[in-house]
């Protein structure tokens, strides 16, 4: 039988500049959004994109990969796992956010300005 598992492959741009955080215990989490991008076809026959935007969680010795290599607008592949969490706001609100938690980082070009 057939196991089903929580595996996601994107390949997008860097949309902000990775932040890092050391926790006490001495590992690191870094925390970056990643915009990937569908192509189509409107009515007209225009191209048109779909952008979306991803928030990716890597930890450990991922996130010191992140934290030398990864910089705003370049082009990485991420392989991971879906991770639903909540929190409370400070108005005692309850929140929800789904977040790529990153096993796997491949540098995989700059940015559209690089050459």
């Amino acid at each position: 039988m057939s196991t089903i598992k929580n595996h996601v492959q994107l390949i997008g741009n860097v949309g902000q500049e990775p932040t890092i955080t050391n926790l006490e215990s001495g590992k690191k989490v870094a925390r970056f959004s990643l915009a990937t991008n569908e192509y189509y076809k409107d009515s007209r026959g225009e191209k048109q994109t779909d952008t979306n935007w991803h928030t990716i969680v890597a930890w450990g010795k991922t996130a010191e990969i992140v934290e030398k290599y990864v910089a705003k607008g370049k082009e990485v592949g991420i392989s991971g796992k879906l991770k639903t969490r909540s929190y409370t706001t400070d108005d005692n609100e309850q929140r929800y956010v789904t977040e790529v938690v990153a096993d796997e980082i491949l540098l995989l070009g700059g940015s559209k300005g690089d050459k």
